[in-house]
């Protein structure tokens, strides 16, 4: 029993290290072992999320206090974003890169085993099949929600009550954000949802190939943004030409506060 709580104590201090940064909560733990605690999931254990937030996440997180309040109930926040990253090293904070495409292909490579069962709330009917086609092994509970589902309460609700049925081991809700953390948040305090959550964005599109991820060298240059903006520019050139001015200005709160505390 000693050993139990022994271990069980090293796995809250693990969880419990946490830096705020531009505003957010930031795990600081290395993807391995952040893999060890995903997989030391005993089936029945109320339900719990993680969530990987980029640029556009901390930008919009600034101005939403709701965005805040799901990040905040989080059990993990992952940083997903080399631009965040290299600005925490100018103020000599070391924040681990865990993109939550990394993190769902980790996932599926290494943890997820034969005859498990996932359940995702997936973007759309391809990516559902697509991901059958590839795990054959798994047993997959799959929800697509209506387009605008944060605006439908009763849709949002049906994937909220198909996920705590299911009972799954693990739930990838790749919807985007702010609809994934407002299911993910509702789980959180549903009586009867288990199972870990993931906040993945397009990690299962990129996973089954119905999106085109950057090549490696653009991922550790820092410019997978510049891949995906090429690759989808109506949808994302506003996300992120709005975003540098208001990072900045984040950035040089930060200055300022770390000024303040050592002035």
């Amino acid at each position: 029993m000693a050993a139990i709580d022994t271990a069980s104590s090293v796995k809250e201090r693990l969880v419990a290290r946490r830096c705020f940064f531009l505003g957010a909560p930031f795990n600081l733990m290395s993807r391995s072992t952040v893999l060890r605690l995903l997989e030391d999931n005993p089936p029945g254990r109320r339900f719990r999320y993680v969530v990987t937030p980029n640029v556009d996440y901390v930008v919009r997180m600034s101005r939403d206090a709701e965005l805040r309040r799901y990040i905040a109930g989080a059990w993990l926040s992952l940083c997903d974003s080399r631009p965040i990253r290299t600005l925490a090293r100018l103020m000599f904070i070391k924040l681990p890169l865990i993109t939550g495409s990394d993190l769902t292909a980790d996932l599926f490579r290494s943890v997820v085993s034969p005859g498990d069962a996932i359940t995702i709330v997936a973007a759309t009917d391809e990516v559902v099949a697509r991901m059958r086609s590839a795990y054959p092994q798994l047993t997959f509970h799959a929800i697509v929600p209506p387009y605008g589902v944060r605006h439908n309460p009763e849709a949002l609700q049906a994937c909220v009550e198909f996920v705590a049925q299911a009972g799954s081991r693990f739930v990838f809700l790749a919807i985007g954000s702010p609809q994934s953390d407002m299911i993910a948040h509702q789980l959180s305090c549903h009586p009867r949802a288990t199972g870990i959550g993931l906040n993945v964005g397009a990690g299962l599109e990129f996973l089954v190939g119905t999106k085109r991820r950057a090549p490696v060298w653009m991922q550790r240059s820092g410019l997978e943004w510049a891949h995906r903006l090429f690759g989808d520019p109506k949808r994302l050139w506003r996300r992120y030409a709005f975003s540098v001015i208001p990072l900045a200005k984040l950035f040089s709160h930060e200055l300022l506060g770390r000024s303040a505390r050592h002035g």
